[in-house]
Order: C-alpha cells, then structure tokens, then sequence
C-alpha cells in the first residue's frame, strides 16, 4: 500500500483547500478524484469550441488584496493567483415589468431603487448600515488563522480588540437577516429584493439565511472589487492545483474511492474502485454528508443513531441548467449576470420562477468562438420527480422553458441564435458531481439548527464542503478548508506560516 499523511476525497474546493493547505503544512497529501477533470461543482467543460461554467459563477475579490474572500486568500498563501477582469454593475435583475441594475456602489445601488421607491430606498440605508457594521466586526478576526477545535480559544483571544468590537454583534451573528430585516425595511419591494438576494446566496429567503451571509455580500461588493477570473472557474481551480503540487500534494484523476477504511474506530485509508489500497491516518471526505455515510462507509462503521440522525439533514433542491453557444452579432450593451422572476405573486423559491442567467463571454471573449456567446442559466428543480425513461427527454425539454423564457426576457431573439444546446436535470447534476440526488447542500435555514462540524465519530476521518460549517457557497466551502487543515496542525504552526508569508 502507498501511504500518505491524509488523503482528500474529491477536488471540489473544499478538498483542494483542504490538501493543499495541507501540502503547505508540509504533509505528504494525496487528492483522490472521481472523474477526469477536477473542480466538483466548480469545473468547467469544453464543447465545440465554447468554455461553460459547470456552477459557480459569480465572485468578489478574487483580484483584490483587500479582499476577505477565503479562497483568495489561500491561493495568495499557496503563491498561487489568478487574473480577473472588474466589472460594474453585478448584473440585473428582472422583475415583473422592473429591470434593475445592481451596483457594488452602495449610494449607485439605492439610487436606482430610489426611482422604483424612495420610501423604500431609505429603509435600505439603514439595512445596509446594518449589514456593513457586521462585516466590519466580522474581518477582525482573520479567516486564515480560523479552526475547528478547544485550540481556537486562545487563538481568538489573541485578538481582543476584534472580539471587543465584535460583542455588539453577537445577536446578529446568531440571528436570520429576517429578524434585521423585520427591524428596519417595511417597503414591500425591498424586502422581497433582499428575499431574493438571499435566495440566491443560500437556498433561503431572508428569515432562513444567517446574518453574517448577506453583511459578507454586501462587504465584499460594495468594498471589493466585483470581478470574474478570466478562464472561468476552471482558472480557479487550475490554480488550486498548482498550490497543491508546487507543495508537494499530488492529485489522482479517475480514481474513484469506493471505501473509506476503518480499523477499531480509526481511519486507515481508503480502497478505489480498481482495488488499490493507499494508506493514512486522516481521511477527508469533500463527498456531500449523505455520500459520505451512505456510500463511502459501511454501516457498522458509524454509531448507528449518529448515523441516522446525519442522512436525516434536509436536502436543498437540485437544478435544471441549460448551457447555450449563440450567435453575439447584432448584441449591444449585454451584460454578463441576469437573474429573472417569472411571476411576483409566486414565490421565489418555487422551482422555475427565479432563473439564474450567467453571460461571461461578456467579460472574457475567449471563452466562445469568436463572433459568439456562451450561457449558462439555471433554476432550482427537486430531484425525486426525475427518472431516467422514455418520457425523460421530452420532460427535461419542457422543465427548460422557464429558463429559454427567462434568456429571451435579455435577447429576444435568443432561439434564432442558438448553435448549440445542452440541457441539465438533477439527474445529470447528480451524474457528474456525484452529488445525493443532485442536492445544492444541506436545507439547514437559520434558527433551525447549524451546518454540522468538520469532525466524525470516527478517529482520523473529516469533512469539507458545502454539507459542513460555514456552509454553502464558494467563500464558506473555501473557508471550510482552511478549518480543517489548520485543525490538522497546531496553532504555532499556523501562526509561523502566516509569519513567514507575510515577510
């Protein structure tokens, strides 16, 4: 057996992170990928000429030192960066007969809803006051010294006047963006804006999303630079990987881990599906929290009510996508982010009614053949619907029409267009991120309990992702990471890496 100090199962961001970071420790670390391109959720993909993002496509900060985005920070430690393109506004939103444009300018932003309703527009200032004072407090405490374990005390507390600064906050650290939003906006557009911008973030409305979610948007945009990496999301995780082997990781494509190994409650390594045994005594497992324990581990190899209790987290929706090459000529002025309600009087989180539209070949031309655009739009779709029969094509086709209708809501002409067209179910998201029932992440809305820890019961055996603390999306699946690995060491040893990549 070969063996290695941790193996990392899948290289989503989490488990990159993880591993490389790791790497960076000095820890002899091996990522174990599935599928033969790496990036889970984040990969990208090539056809006939056009470069698509496969998820993730918005982003902040990633060109900015200032910026307090995790996973900028880490390729910054790994040596690693990535070009970015600055754009401005965000995107645009559409509703109903209103399309508006979203600024990172908070005084832009208002401004503009202050056409729609000046009432409205005032209640917001003191919302994002609100939100700015949070994020304020919020990046005292440095992300990359962060932790998962009794250590992180004394480690916090080496920040005092952070944590000083901090105690005011600590009702809104815990509490929803609703309960602040109850507080300060009665306007009946604005709270259905900030419904949707927490939609968009976490799978919630505003009542079941964090506060520290949205304060970290709204930081990020309007003190950041809004920016796109130029290679997509792919660059991302290029980059990722570079960090990982210039310290030393390694990196195994189409090797599928079909076993965690588990020896007398401790992990021992993992077997492939080729029957290849490698060895360590740390396994993290960057699988959603359902394939961990449903998939990776044998059943006798968890306390069976801890087991039980863990494939009981409730399941975010998956997604209908739609990837789209067209035709650019005659496109004026088009902007790369879209996000379209069908209908006001539905709710937002019905499946179909809020589409999510991506356009990057705005930003960077060499993402399409030249003369054309590449597109990526998508919506929310429950998964236990879908099955793979003769209907299956003709239904993947009509669950795609709310989003060719939310597209030709910004080209009109959008179906003259098309030279090329893929469509996506949850049965496919589940397929190629093999991801339980194609699942955005855990439902876990705020007050109704906390995205589980990075631990297991199981001595030497870790989680990241999106299905653990901080939870969903690319900075907190990044910052995910960072708790591990740093959980890994000991604190000196952070603190003399920090040291040493500061000077």
């Amino acid at each position: 057996m070969t063996e290695y100090d941790a193996i990392a199962i899948g290289s989503g961001i989490g488990g990159l992170v993880t591993a490389a970071l790791l790497a960076r420790y000095g820890k002899r670390v091996l990522v174990c990928e599935s599928h033969g391109i790496p990036g889970g959720a984040a990969h990208g993909f090539d056809r006939q000429g056009f470069h698509f993002d496969s998820g993730p496509s918005f982003y902040c900060g990633l060109g900015d030192s200032q910026s307090l985005n995790p996973l900028r920070q880490v390729l910054e430690l790994l040596g690693e960066s990535v070009p970015t393109i600055p754009y401005d506004p965000l995107g645009h939103y559409h509703l109903g007969d209103i399309t508006l444009p979203i600024y990172g300018s908070c005084d832009r932003y208002r401004a503009e809803i202050a056409t729609i309703t000046p009432t409205g527009a005032q209640e917001l200032q003191r919302f994002e006051r609100r939100m700015l004072s949070l994020y304020d407090a919020l990046k005292g405490i440095p992300t990359l010294i962060l932790r998962s374990d009794r250590k992180l005390l004394p480690v916090l507390l080496s920040y005092w006047p952070a944590l000083l600064k901090l105690l005011p906050h600590l009702g809104e650290i815990q509490g929803s963006v609703g309960q602040l939003l109850d507080r300060d906006v009665k306007d009946p557009f604005v709270r259905r804006l900030i419904d949707l911008e927490c939609f968009l973030l976490s799978g919630f409305k505003a009542h079941g999303t964090i506060a520290p979610e949205v304060a970290f948007m709204f930081g990020e945009r309007s003190r950041s630079a809004i920016d796109y990496p130029i290679g997509g999301s792919t660059a991302l995780i290029e980059a990722l990987v570079r960090g990982l082997t210039r310290w030393g990781g390694e990196l195994r494509l189409n090797a599928h881990v079909e076993r965690i190994l588990v020896e007398a409650g401790r992990v021992t390594g993992v077997r492939l599906r080729n029957g290849t045994l490698l060895k360590a005594p740390i396994v993290i497992s960057n699988a959603t929290i359902w394939d961990t324990y449903t998939h990776l581990l044998a059943p006798e190899d968890l306390p069976e009510s801890y087991r039980r209790q863990a494939l009981e987290t409730p399941v975010l929706d998956s997604f209908m996508h739609l990837h789209l090459g067209i035709k650019a000529e005659g496109l004026t002025g088009l902007t790369g982010h879209h996000v379209v309600v069908h209908d006001s009087d539905r709710d937002l989180t019905e499946p179909g009614n809020t589409c999510m539209i991506s356009i990057p070949s705005v930003w960077d031309p060499k993402l399409a053949p030249p003369g054309h655009h590449g597109i990526h739009a998508y919506t929310m779709e429950p998964y236990h619907s879908w099955q793979s029969d003769v209907a299956y094509k003709a239904r993947k086709r009509q669950r795609a029409q709310s989003l060719f209708r939310a597209l030709e809501r910004v080209i009109p002409d959008l179906r003259d267009r098309i030279v090329l067209e893929l469509i996506g179910t949850p049965l496919t998201h589940a397929k190629f991120l093999r991801r339980d029932r194609g699942t955005y992440g855990p439902a876990i809305a705020a007050g109704k309990g906390t995205f589980p820890s990075i631990h297991t019961p199981i001595a030497g055996l870790y989680r990241v992702g999106d299905s653990t603390l901080p939870g969903i999306g690319v900075p907190a699946v990044a910052a995910s990471g960072i708790l591990c690995a740093n959980t890994l060491v000991e604190p000196e040893q952070t603190a003399q890496l920090l040291k040493t990549h500061r000077t």
